[in-house]
């Protein structure tokens, strides 16, 4: 069926071969969907349709331990895969998590031999995105923390998580590569306590960096949702800073394990103020679905997944259309926001503005008795959101 709600190329939605390619293995169970080979997986997305690009760690590619020629025949595939279902490769990444040498991280282990092999297998896995055409270089840090804070320096830990980048920034600098670098944090899970937890905390690293234009983030709706904090207001920040490299889609239940649902699937309101952002302000970067299938899922299911993965977003995307037109949103907007361009000026430090706002006097009894009808408001939200 083809409406206003199917997606298109053009609006950059991308999926992993981790997630459509995800076998339905959980720590409890083993598989129930075969094993997809790459091109196997860009196949399934050109029947999904509508699919931009396909994004890969080194390893979902390339097994760890395969030959040169196993590697050159995957690749090989992979591209004529890509080729024929017209999808590109907008971002690579590194697995720095499953194998057990970095079962106490990569960059920040407390062996140099692991973190100088860290940084060999990071500088292969951007060759490797290069060579399929990836703009964005994503690094999750899924080792990257401790079970007991006896094992680590924190601050040691920090800084050679810092080091790593910066070498990295310079290895790309000086192959040509014009990655973007996009940091995604998580609270938790594998580790017991992971180093930079939110957003935020990267927006606060990445100042420190030698080359800070060229790092921003990459947040995941689940793992702010998973610590019980607003994502819509992390990716706000990263806008405001200028540093949302890249977006990661999907749905989360406060206080579970890490769910990666289909995007809305759980909370479809902080998803509509979530497309709201983007939409509003006009962010054209990859929408990247970083979610899976139920375990229960066979291959048309996950089709179905992935499709409505993506009507999701073109229907909330609508649904902000019709927000921002409404009568009734705009007269309650109108109300609640009382702007003065004088009183704005007023708050660009003087030494004369300072003064003149001492002077004033304000009744904060009156302050206090105007009307706020957020009830109202949130309310008409959601009668738009269910097409009332």
């Amino acid at each position: 069926m083809v409406d206003a709600y199917t997606p298109k190329p053009k609006h950059k939605f991308t999926f992993g071969l981790w997630t459509v390619g995800n076998p339905g293995r959980d720590p409890f169970g083993e598989p129930t969907r075969s094993v997809l080979t790459p091109a196997e997986i860009v196949d399934l997305l050109g029947e999904v349709g509508g699919v931009h690009g396909v994004n890969f760690h080194d390893n979902d590619l390339i097994p760890i331990d395969a030959t040169e020629a196993e590697a050159e025949s995957i690749k090989a595939d992979f591209a004529a895969a890509l080729k024929r279902n017209k999808i590109r490769v907008p971002m690579a990444t590194t697995n720095l998590f499953s194998d057990p040498a970095f079962k106490d991280g990569a960059f920040t282990n407390n062996d140099a031999e692991v973190r100088a092999y860290a940084l060999q297998k990071t500088m292969r896995g951007m060759d490797l995105g290069a060579e399929f055409g990836a703009q964005v270089y994503v690094f999750w840090g899924g080792r990257e923390g401790i079970e007991t804070d006896a094992a680590k320096d924190p601050v040691l830990a920090e800084q050679r998580f810092r080091n790593a980048l910066n070498f990295l920034c310079g290895y790309s600098k000086e192959r040509g590569y014009d990655y973007k670098f996009a940091l995604e944090a998580k609270p938790n899970e594998p580790r017991g306590h992971m180093y930079f937890p939110t957003t935020a905390a990267y927006l606060a690293l990445i100042p420190t960096l030698e080359h800070p234009d060229m790092v921003g983030v990459n947040p995941e709706v689940a793992h702010e949702h998973m610590a019980g904090l607003n994502f819509t207001h992390a990716v706000a920040s990263a806008i405001s800073a200028g540093k949302l490299f890249h977006i990661d889609l999907n749905d989360q239940q406060f206080g579970r394990y890490d769910q990666d649902f289909r995007f809305g699937s759980a909370d479809i309101k902080s998803a509509f103020f979530l497309v709201k952002l983007l939409e509003d302000q006009k962010w054209d970067g990859f929408k990247h679905f970083d979610s899976h299938a139920y375990r229960t899922a066979d291959r048309d299911d996950v089709i179905a997944f992935a499709r409505g993965s993506m009507r999701t977003y073109m229907m909330l995307k609508h649904r902000v259309k019709v927000w921002n037109s409404d009568p009734v949103i705009k007269k309650l907007l109108r109300q609640i926001n009382r702007e003065s361009r004088d009183l704005e000026s007023l708050c660009a430090y003087s030494k004369s503005h300072a003064e003149t706002l001492l002077a004033m006097e304000f009744d904060r009894r009156e302050l206090a008795s105007r009307p706020l009808p957020y009830e109202e408001l949130d309310q008409r939200t959601m009668d738009i959101l269910l097409g009332l």
